[in-house]
């Protein structure tokens, strides 16, 4: 952290890929991205992600969008495969 933003206390902005990844969804690609990028340890780069996180509404909103449709993926794939138990199930019995 340079001078400035140790005054201020605010951290640096993520690089370009990074914020992407959060706008994907993907924080811990975004963390990973920090660390490699700043050679730092990972508490560092995942707060880092958090800080920059909260200071962006938007990004925010994003984020949890991306998770949320990340959830509604993953509970359908459940479900189908749920389905699919149930079918083998069944038709195999006869």
């Amino acid at each position: 952290m340079d001078d400035s933003n140790r005054k201020t206390g605010a951290a640096p902005p993520l690089s370009i890929a990074a914020i992407s990844a959060l706008h994907s969804g993907n924080k811990i690609d975004a963390i990973k991205i920090v660390r490699e990028e700043r050679n730092i340890g990972l508490k560092e780069a995942k707060d880092a992600v958090e800080d920059y996180v909260r200071s962006q509404p938007a990004l925010q909103a994003s984020f949890a969008a991306a998770q949320a449709q990340s959830k509604r993926s993953a509970l359908q794939w459940l479900a189908l495969i749920g389905l699919a138990i149930l079918a083998y199930y069944f038709l195999g019995r006869r």
